[in-house]
Formats: C-alpha cells, structure tokens, sequence
C-alpha cells in the first residue's frame, strides 16, 4: 500500500521483504513441526536438519528479494515514476520497524533458547528488515527535505546489496549445517570441558564428532583408557563422560563411545601413578586440542 502511494523505490524495498517475512515465516513454523517429530525408521537421527533447510530457503527468498529490487530500481532508472505523499509513507513504514524489531527480539530469545536455527534466522531477517526499514526512512526524509528524488534510487540499490548479503549469510550457515561442517566454537568449548574435568582413567580422547541437529547435540569419539578394565569398569568411564557433558550442554544429547585399551606407547602419556603393568615412565600427559582430539590416532609423544 505504502509503494502505491509514493512510488518510492526505497519504500517497495521494505514492502518486499515484508512480504519475504511472512512466507519465511509459514516456512519456518513447518520446519519447526517437522523438526520437533521423534526419530523413526527413516530418520534415525531424527528430523533436525528440517531447519536448515527452512533458513536455506528463507535465505534463498531473500536474495531473490534483493535481486528484485535491482531490476525494479534499473526499470525505474529508465521509466521513472512521480515520487508522491512521502510523509504518509514515512508513517507507514516506521510503524512496520517497530514491529518488525519486537518480533524479531522475540524470535531470537526462543531461538536461542531452544537453538532453533529456523527461529534465529526469522528473528535475525525481523531485526534487519527494521534496520532497513530505519535506513530507508531516512532516505526519505532526506528527500522531504532536500528534493532530491535520486537519492530513492540509490537507497534502493544500496539496501537490495544489503539484503542479498544478509540471505548469503543465512544460505551458507545452512549449507554448513546440512553438510555437517565442523562448528569449531562449540568443538572449542567441548574442548575445554574435557581438559578442565579430564579423570585419570582417560588417558586420551580422539576422533571426536560433534554435529548439532536443532537443539540435538550428536557426539562420537573414542575413549582410551587402561587395557585391564573389564567391561563395566570400562562403561562406568563413559557414564562419567556423559554426566559430565550433559551437566554443562544439557540432556538433549546423543553420545556414542567407542572405547580402546591402552598400548605401551600410550604409557608415556598416562598419568596413573600406581599402575602396574606401566611399561614406560610418564612423560608428560598433553593437553587435548583440536589437533589430537579430531586425530583417529591414539595419543603418542
């Protein structure tokens, strides 16, 4: 309605994301359905991956609202239009910004809290769209001001770049997620927790894979620990390893150990003092990094 009131190129660039807004928004609501869904026999991880193709495709949607605006902004260029009743639409899409912040403050606190990518990437495209919205408006009161109608096609051109950046951004975090790409700030943090709370039992992890599924965290890896452990005492470790990540992550998770006895090389590494049948003396026992943690080798020096 604000665009055939003014004609302005700015003010449809905020019309269109609206209109992106609410079909992201349908898209999203269903991922969120589907990714809620409990495993079954064709999704055995379960069906969190249904959000990142949600944010794929709001992120898709959005690019192609940029794209859009380029061409309208070029046509224009060519055929303008009369600019006309510009305070109106200041009022209009002002009103929309304040709107559009509220929901999407709302959709990122959920988001954050339930780590919904769908829900973060509505809440993120919200607070953008009202940083836009700010941005064309005051392109338009520029306008009021001055007289210069140019200025509503450069508003257009540089927020519909804007815009296409942004959906690149949502498009690569959710081909990531989709092709499993290592989160190195969350392999980072796991990290940490396993050094600051290492058991002496655990003479060292490896081949470790975390994948975050929506709020499900999956996590593999191989525990080393003393080859004269019998199966209990070996399981008694993993059950430790679990509490420890589900105290600091939370219990959403899905932990699978595989579990390996120690070799003689892997005495220079272990720290148990009145082991006896250690075949070499304790060197030193190193610090798990991204490094040797990722390795599918056991820890040697």
């Amino acid at each position: 309605m604000a665009y055939q009131l003014t004609h302005s190129l700015a003010i449809l660039t905020d019309a269109l994301e609206s209109i992106v807004n609410v079909v992201a928004g349908l898209v999203g609501l269903y991922s969120l359905y589907v990714a809620a869904k409990p495993r079954d026999l064709d999704h055995p991880y379960g069906h969190g991956k249904a959000e990142f193709v949600s944010a794929a495709v709001e992120g898709t949607l959005i690019v192609a609202a940029g794209v859009m605006i380029i061409f309208e902004t070029i046509q224009n260029f060519f055929h303008p239009l009369p600019l006309q009743q510009l305070d109106i639409g200041c009022w209009i899409i002002a009103a929309t910004a304040l709107l559009n912040y509220a929901g999407g403050a709302l959709c990122l606190r959920m988001g954050q809290k339930n780590k919904s990518l769908a829900l973060e990437a509505s809440g993120k495209h919200l607070q953008m769209d009202t940083y836009s919205t700010l941005a064309i408006l005051v392109g338009l009161l520029i306008m009021l001001t001055t007289g210069l109608t140019w200025i509503d096609q450069v508003v257009a051109l540089v927020m519909s770049v804007w815009i296409i950046y942004n959906g690149y951004s949502i498009i690569r975090r959710s081909l990531a997620g989709i092709m499993d790409e290592a989160d190195s700030k969350l392999l980072k943090r796991f990290i940490v927790l396993l050094n600051k709370n290492r058991r002496e039992q655990w003479i060292d992890l490896h081949n470790l894979r975390v994948i975050q599924y929506g709020a499900l965290l999956h996590i593999d890896c191989h525990l080393t620990v003393p080859w004269y452990l019998n199966v209990h005492e070996a399981h008694h470790e993993i059950d430790e390893l679990a509490k420890l990540i589900e105290q600091e992550m939370g219990d959403s998770i899905e932990l699978f150990v595989h579990t390996d006895g120690c070799m003689p090389f892997s005495c220079t590494v272990c720290s148990i003092v009145d082991c006896k049948v250690r075949q070499q003396a304790i060197v030193s026992r190193p610090e798990w990094t991204l490094e040797n943690i990722l390795s599918n080798e056991k820890h040697r020096l």
